[in-house]
């Protein structure tokens, strides 16, 4: 820890241009995949840094992360990137720490969301959109492949559920027949929907988000790409979303299509079979249920 420590220290004051030395360290929750503690220079923590350390083997995930919140700080509050490498055997990113005072305020948080999602890839010409992302990333701790698509249908195919049935079927759960069956049937939810890429947020549950006391929203730990912007909607009402006067509010910046209530079961299909490959077979049966129900429309 003391090499890590050191190092945190230099790249600290590297980026800041300003001599930064650990005076206080404390654990915080950092979530099932990273650990994670809060490091100040001060006896009053006013001056307080989030550090969150991994394998370093792993490093990629964390440079990922910084790029992905960068894009992001251009649309809405995000704990700005400070520094990341590798000490030894740990990997570790630093990030501006945000004194966290609960839930988002949720028109807030629906307005930004929306601005977030004007956000488009660089280059685009018309009628020639790009899905996909400069780097791949991970989706909690599954490798997520952001190869260059011209077509949604086939990057959410090809990038997105057929990685995670392949898998699936390497962990012992196999879709089969009704997984192929959805993959081929992919055109049928788009017959009158033309997605364009909006940058996302790609993770957005709402253990990612949180508040500012003033109830600014803030949104953290992203994999981020350049896809269909209902694919984040669909997830922040996924476990338990963010509520109604979210949605309303987002649909008053930018009004949801109405083929959205069916395809959003489609876009957290791709969350329910990572838990299967994260987690185990408890999330098997849900994730069967939602490829019968989109069978069956």
């Amino acid at each position: 820890m003391s090499n890590l420590i050191t190092d945190l220290e230099s790249a600290i004051t590297s980026a800041t241009g300003a001599v930064f030395h650990v005076k206080q360290q404390r654990s915080v929750g950092g979530g099932c995949i990273n650990e994670a503690f809060v490091i100040s220079d001060r006896a009053d923590s006013t001056r307080q840094y989030f550090v969150k350390t991994n394998r370093a083997a792993l490093h990629h995930m964390f440079v990922a992360e910084a790029a992905g919140l960068v894009a992001l700080g251009e649309g809405m509050r995000v704990p700005q990137p400070i520094a990341d490498g590798v000490s030894g055997a740990q990997a570790w990113l630093v990030l501006e720490y945000l004194p966290m005072a609960g839930s988002p305020d949720p028109e807030s948080m629906g307005a930004a969301l929306a601005r977030v999602h004007r956000i488009t890839p660089t280059g685009l010409t018309k009628g020639s959109p790009r899905f996909g992302w400069d780097i791949d990333n991970t989706i909690g701790s599954t490798p997520q492949s952001n190869r260059w698509n011209q077509s949604w249908i086939d990057f959410w195919r090809d990038e997105r559920l057929l990685p995670q049935f392949k898998l699936a079927r390497h962990n012992g759960c196999d879709f089969g027949a009704a997984g192929a069956k959805l993959l081929d049937k992919l055109p049928e939810f788009f017959r009158d929907y033309t997605p364009q890429p909006s940058l996302l947020h790609g993770d957005l549950w709402g253990g990612n988000a949180a508040g500012l006391a003033d109830g600014t929203p803030v949104i953290f730990d992203p994999a981020c790409y350049f896809g269909d912007r209902e694919c984040d909607l669909a997830m922040t009402e996924l476990f338990g979303g963010f509520g109604p006067r979210f949605m309303a509010a987002y649909h008053a910046a930018w009004p949801i299509d109405a083929g959205y209530a069916q395809r959003k079961t489609l876009y957290n299909l791709y969350h329910i079979i990572n838990h299967v490959n994260l987690f185990g077979s408890g999330y098997e049966g849900q994730a069967r249920q939602m490829i019968a129900t989109l069978l069956r429309a």
